[in-house]
Parts: C-alpha cells; structure tokens; sequence
C-alpha cells in the first residue's frame, strides 16, 4: 500500500513538473521576442564624436539587454582612431551587431567598410555602395610617390619622396592585415576585402552578396528585422538566436555630449575656440584686473586644445599659428612698422592652412575660415594697438610724473628752501639754480621730483626774491 502510494506522488510531481515546463516555455519565447532591438545610426564622417556616440550606444545597448544592435552606417570614411574605437566596441560587445548601409543611396567608404567587415552581421539596402578602403582615405597618410632612379643616383641616400613612400606602404600593410583578420573572423570574402585597401575598389550591394561581402540586403530595417528572425549568431558572451520580427524598434540619438563633442572638434570650430582664447588672453594682460576676458579666454583656449588633440593635428601648422600671434603681440610693443604683424599674419595663415594632418572629407580647414580669421586677427591686432599708441601720448594724470610740469603758488620762502601750493597739496620746494626762490604768492613751475621736495624754476614773468 506504501508503495502505490510512493508511486502515486511520484508520477504526480513529474507531471507537476511537466506541466511547468510546457507552461515557462511560451513565457521564456514571449520574453525572447521582448527584447528590444536597438538602432544607432552612423551618419557624416567617422570621427571622436561619433566613435564616442556608438560606444556609449552599444554599452547602452548591452545594459537593456537588447537581442540586436543596427548599426545604420551612411559615411564617406572618417579618423582611423575613431574607426578602430568603434570596431573594438563591436568586437567585445555581447550584443550581436548587424552593420546596415542604409537608406538606398547611402555608402560605407573607407572606415565604413572595415565597420562592416567586423560587425557580426554585414546588410545592405538596394542602392548603396561600399569599399574604398585604402589608408589615404583613412587619414592615415598622402598619395605613395616614388623618387627617380636619377634622383637617388645623385643624392646617394633616401630622399624625402622614399621615406613618404615608405611611410605608405607600411600604413597600407597595416590596414590590409586588419581588414584581413575581420574578414577571417566573420568568414567573409578575404580577397575583395584586400583589394578594396590596395586597389580601392567598391561594390553594389548585390554584388557584395554574391561575392560573400555582406550577408543579405534588406530594403528597410523591419526587413532586415524579419529577413534575421530565428538567424543564430556568436558574439563575446556566447551563441544568440535572434527572435526579431516582431521586435520593438528603439532609435537611439545623439545626446547633448555627443552634439557638444561634435561641435567642438569641427577643425574650424576648434580653431576659432583656440583664437578666442588667445584674443581673451592677450586683452587680459593688457589690461589686467578686467579678469572677464581672461577667464573666457582661458576657458576657450583649453577646450579648444582639448578638440585638437582628438584630431589628427600637424605640429608644426599649430607651432606657426602660435609664432604668428607671438608676433602680431609684438608688433604692439617694438617700432618695427608692421613688419612683425605682416609676418604674424602670413605665419598664421599657413598654419592654419596645415593644421588638421587628413585629407578625409570633413575635417579641413576651409580657406574661407583661414583667409576670415587672419584678417580679423590682423585687424583686432591693429586696432589694439592703435588704442594703446594714443594711449602712450596722453599726459600722465596720476603718480610721480604727473607732478612734471605742474603750475604751484609760493607760501613761504627762505634761501634755499621753501612751501609751495602744487595741485592743491604743501610741498618742500627747492630751487632749480644757485638763485633764490621766488616771493610768496609768485608762480612757480615743477621741473624735478625727489622724494617729497620738488625742484621748482619761476614762471615767466615771474620776478624772483632776489631781483624784486
């Protein structure tokens, strides 16, 4: 009886736990297909704002624990720094990534392609183009020239051309070997992926599907979303099967960091920062105790310092817009009739002009903005120093000096020695020669300071003591 009864309760709480399983199992599948799937797009040139953006978005991403990441990629290229921050977050991310060029006319150039080759799933819409990839494009150097045979043949070492080219063809090796070692980690075509760094090939998005560069095309992404659906994926944190067609979308933008970011490391925008310091600065030490166009100055300068070092900079164009205020200051200060400001000008100007090291679209200098602040700098300088020119000629109206010259009446007077009334004050007055000083209430000029005793001379038409 204890035995049946045993059993009984056995069979009883298998089928309890049965019943449990086929009861969690739509819950745990409605829980899968829950999870959010977040949108981040990547338009513009690839740069610190936008690799700042994508990384904060992923961590975002991994925190909410969405099932899938779109990386909606519309660029012409970008820093190779920025573009390798960016993959190395897709790399660790335990949130699949799925790289789309999106919408139809869109590309992913240069730095975009390597973001696709790492991302864990590659997509295009009908319309666009990727490739392009070599390290010119990437900021990471100019075009490959080689010297002649005469050339070399007659200086007899490497010139200038041989280390550039040199140069470039190591910067080649390297982005030729990281596109070669994605390609191989996400089992996608190796050899365009080499030939779009060397010879800077490009492809449509179906040729990109045939030849094994993307994974699928899509024409929007809730058809990317229904086209993944069930697809299995490996990322960092293990395998994911993807349950997103019927997915919640959540479009991630750019906060107020990410805009303030990009703003200031425009080239331009840090370069007006770094002026305005400058100006800010230089009208605060020469006129200290204002303290307002200091604090604004210093301000503007150190943020303006801080975009350029997330910039590809050429030290020697900042060491030239430097040299060129030097001289525009010193130009206030030394009778060199504008040769120091023309030469402050023209150094500031070229400068400027060498200033951001890439030729990646969007991240020049324009020469209207070198040509416009020269001219400003030149002119405020100018200015500046007009203002402090007839400044210097006014007459002292304060200190020691202003006693120079001064009209006084006698008070009293002995040999050699006497008082006198000066701006309204008693001073010990002493004569200017071997003479006596003048009677009382005669006028008497200021000709000398020495201490509190002033050297005085009578005015003319003034008779003195002894001759009266």
């Amino acid at each position: 009886m204890r035995t049946n009864l045993a059993d009984w309760l056995w069979m009883c709480a298998r089928c309890a736990l049965l019943l449990m399983g086929f009861a969690l199992a739509p819950m745990s599948a409605a829980a899968a297909a829950t999870a959010p799937v977040v949108v981040i797009p990547l338009k513009g040139a690839i740069g610190p704002a936008s690799a700042d953006f994508v990384v904060r978005a992923l961590a975002r991403a991994a925190d909410e624990r969405a099932q899938l990441a779109v990386l909606e990629l519309d660029t012409p290229g970008g820093l190779d720094l920025s573009m390798r921050s960016i993959i190395q977050a897709i790399l660790a991310s335990p949130v699949p990534v799925a790289a789309y060029i999106a919408p139809s006319g869109a590309r992913a150039a240069s730095a975009g392609t390597y973001i696709t080759y790492a991302s864990h799933i590659a997509a295009m819409a009908p319309g666009t183009n990727l490739g392009a990839a070599s390290p010119v494009q990437l900021g990471m150097g100019g075009p490959e020239r080689e010297p002649s045979g005469a050339a070399k043949a007659a200086s007899g070492a490497r010139s200038e051309s041989a280390e550039q080219s040199t140069e470039t063809r190591k910067q080649m090796q390297d982005a030729s070997a990281y596109i070669r070692g994605l390609a191989q980690l996400r089992g996608r075509n190796v050899q365009w992926a080499e030939r779009a760094v060397r010879e800077a090939v490009a492809l449509s998005a179906t040729e990109a599907l045939e030849q094994n560069v993307i994974d699928l095309t899509a024409s929007d992404v809730p058809d990317l979303l229904a086209k993944l659906d069930g697809r299995h994926v490996k990322t960092a944190s293990g395998d994911h099967i993807l349950a997103t067609k019927h997915a919640p979308l959540v479009t991630l933008q750019p906060d107020w960091r990410s805009r303030f970011l990009a703003t200031i490391t425009d080239p331009s925008v840090a370069l007006i920062l770094m002026m305005i310091g400058m100006y800010g600065l230089f009208f605060e030490f020469a006129n200290p105790g204002m303290v307002l166009p200091g604090v604004a100055g210093a301000i503007c300068l150190l943020v303006g310092l801080f975009a350029l070092q997330l910039l590809p900079i050429n030290f020697v164009g900042l060491g030239l817009i430097v040299l060129g205020m030097g001289f525009l200051v010193a130009e206030m200060f030394l009778p060199t009739f504008g040769s120091l400001g023309i030469g402050g000008v023209i150094a500031f100007a070229i400068g400027a002009l060498m200033l951001i090291d890439t030729d990646v679209p969007g991240f020049g200098v324009p020469i209207v903005v070198v040509v416009g602040l020269a001219l400003f700098t030149a002119l405020f300088v100018f200015t500046v120093s007009g203002v402090a020119l007839k400044a210097r000629k006014r007459p002292v109206v304060s200190g020691g000096e202003a006693m120079l010259g001064s009209i006084g009446v006698m008070m009293t007077h002995e040999s050699e020695s006497g008082w006198a009334r000066v701006q309204g004050e008693r001073w010990r007055v002493q004569p200017a020669s071997s003479r006596a000083l003048p009677h009382e209430g005669a006028r008497v000029r200021v000709i000398s300071r020495q201490g509190l005793t002033l050297t005085v001379e009578p005015v003319d038409g003034e008779r003195e003591a002894g001759h009266s």
